[in-house]
């Protein structure tokens, strides 16, 4: 990241682009399948790998286990395309994928029983060595937003002040109820298996750039993780682009639900750095509290209380929601998405989010194999 921010500057509006990790399941068992190499060479002889593109994003690559494969979409500035490009990428996995006899599933966890294949990777190999089990058993999948910004300074003002608010991202996308062949009683389990990593989590308060690379530093010197890739925090400035990446979403079941949480996550960007540039203090809530609140989030969803993000209390989802849309409704005015977020909103809280509709086709089928195989159907 470049650049200095420049208080009264008309700001552009931010692109958004957005990584999905799917998982890869039998067409016939809905079991999860290891042929995420069989399928990204489909991918590369189709020249949708990434390799020969010079754009940033557009294209389908690993992630740490063979049962699963991750799509990401360039940068866009307006949604609907960006759902176009949603829709675009997930038919160029599920293509790639029937060419091996499976199936893209969007789901946070796998509801079947697996044991996770490793990918032949080197550094995937060594974060293997140095975690054991929390790497080896680890197959999650997560939805992860990038949105632009125009400085080190200006993300992690962003990122300080949109800390208290990602829970309910969280608790919007959640998709992942079942677990190893049973029901885990979260609405995001996924959220949890997460917390095995010992950088995963939410972050302090940093107050610059400078001040967060330090951090950085301090984590890798301390010889824990492998590398500044493994900052696995809820949310992060890119290592390879200029953008603050939101990672604290589950993977969707409906691509709609992804625009709609790329929606949130830039508007709650853009107002970040507002109140930044504005020069408005952070909320310096703990990290500790933060933690509940993702917690809480991960086990309720949108069907319990939330912890407040303003005033780290309890109160029903539903308004804390609304809370959030408050907060930001400046920021989607600005991009004219407010009237999307709204529909989106209506339509998550009737019709349910992920693990909700998981559980109703679960409920309708009878058998969680069936259920997995028209869930891959719907995704």
């Amino acid at each position: 990241m470049s650049g200095d921010a420049t208080v009264g500057t008309p700001t552009p509006i931010r692109t958004v682009g957005v990584e999905e990790e799917l998982l890869l399941v039998d067409a016939t068992t809905g079991a999860p399948r290891s042929v995420a190499s069989q399928v990204l060479r489909v991918a590369k002889r189709r020249g949708e790998t990434g390799e020969a593109n010079d754009d940033v994003g557009g294209s389908l690559g690993p992630e740490l286990q063979e049962q699963q494969v991750e799509t990401d979409t360039p940068p866009v500035q307006d949604l609907g395309l960006l759902e176009i490009e949603l829709g675009r990428w997930r038919e160029k996995a599920r293509a790639a994928a029937a060419e091996a006899g499976a199936l893209v599933l969007a789901s946070g966890t796998t509801p079947l029983p697996v044991r996770p294949q490793p990918v032949d990777d080197e550094r995937y190999a060594e974060i293997r060595e140095r975690f054991g089990l929390t790497a080896s058993e680890q197959l999650s999948c997560g939805c992860h937003v990038h949105v632009s910004v125009d400085s080190d300074d200006e993300a992690i003002g962003a990122l300080d002040r949109i800390r208290p608010w990602l829970p309910v991202l969280l608790a919007v996308s959640a998709n992942s109820p079942f677990w190893q062949g049973g029901d885990s009683g979260y609405e995001s389990y996924r959220s949890q298996v997460m917390t095995r990593w010992p950088t995963n989590g939410p972050t302090e308060v940093f107050g610059s750039g400078a001040a967060y690379l330090d951090h950085l530093r301090l984590l890798t010197e301390t010889g824990v993780p492998l590398d500044e890739g493994m900052a696995y925090f809820d949310a992060r400035p890119s290592r390879s682009y200029p953008t603050l990446e939101v990672r604290v979403a589950d993977v969707c079941l409906d691509p709609r639900d992804a625009v709609l949480v790329a929606a949130l996550s830039r508007a709650l960007v853009e107002t970040g750095a507002r109140a930044w540039a504005a020069g408005e203090d952070a909320d310096p809530v703990s990290v500790a509290v933060l933690r509940l609140s993702m917690w809480q989030a991960g086990r309720r969803g949108l069907g319990g209380e939330l912890l407040d993000p303003l005033s780290h209390r309890p109160r029903p989802a539903e308004d804390v929601v609304e809370s959030l849309v408050a907060h930001v409704t400046p920021a989607l005015e600005a991009t004219g998405d407010a009237e999307r977020v709204h529909e989106g909103l209506e339509r998550v809280f009737t019709k349910g989010t992920g693990s909700v509709r998981q559980r109703a086709i679960l409920a309708e089928e009878g058998r969680l194999d069936r259920a997995v195989v028209r869930l891959a159907e719907l995704t």
